[in-house]
């Protein structure tokens, strides 16, 4: 039984490092894309940990995208992650920038609709400046930076300063996220990266537009695709 070290004993770090063994086999190709998982009971021995502990791992990996369970079935595997995920982010962080985009699904839907209403010609040039940036480098650089600055625009032109205060405190975490997600781009096609672009256009778009409801849906639509990119595994 391969149990885990004495120093993991809270049931956080344990679900978390449940979570990057199972998160690390899919990628590594030991569960295949449809293939089932060990059961809950065998997944409780070979980690040697208690099945809610187990549970919760599971639970996690339903939620990226990862896997599905089927009631009196098991656990299967939806789509094996990206193999080159491991060459630009420990596996442990992948939880952690997960839950960020949950974050930023919840603020960042938000301030995009008070920017429809709220926004002045300021704001959505420079909003339109850091789109013209992001598209003139996105071909052959990671752009980080620039999408950053094109979603705190986006806060900025909410008018509401704790918008823009949350964005700035997290951006280090949303950077990691950010050039992970592009670093994967790089390697798909030209199409992929237009997608992105696409995306960030649209946004803009509902937000000239003065359309709160769809600039929320812009940015809920960029984001969960955002999300489920770093899942898209042989998919370009």
């Amino acid at each position: 039984m391969a149990s885990f070290d004495q120093d993991e004993k809270s049931p956080v770090n344990l679900v978390e490092s449940v979570y990057t063994r199972l998160f690390e086999a899919i990628c590594n190709g030991e569960f295949p894309d449809g293939g089932r998982l060990p059961t809950e009971a065998e997944l409780t021995q070979t980690y040697g940990v208690s099945r809610p502990t187990v549970r919760e791992a599971l639970s996690r990996l339903r939620l990226d995208g990862v896997i599905a369970s089927r009631r009196g079935a098991g656990s299967f595997v939806l789509r094996r992650p990206d193999r080159n995920i491991r060459q630009f982010a420990p596996i442990e962080s992948i939880a952690d920038i997960q839950r960020c985009f949950v974050f930023r699904l919840a603020i960042e839907t938000a301030a995009a609709g008070l920017a429809a209403e709220l926004r002045t010609p300021k704001n959505l040039d420079e909003m339109r400046r850091a789109l013209d940036r992001l598209g003139s480098i996105l071909e052959h650089e990671l752009a980080v930076e620039e999408d950053l600055q094109f979603h705190l625009a986006i806060m900025r032109a909410s008018q509401n300063p704790y918008f823009v205060t949350t964005f700035e405190m997290i951006t280090g975490q949303i950077r990691v996220a950010v050039q992970l997600t592009r670093s994967l781009s790089l390697g798909k096609t030209r199409a992929r990266r237009e997608s992105v672009q696409a995306e960030h256009l649209a946004i803009l778009a509902a937000i000239e537009h003065g359309s709160s409801a769809a600039a929320s849906e812009a940015v809920h639509v960029h984001l969960s695709n955002s999300r489920n990119r770093l899942f898209e595994g042989p998919l370009s």
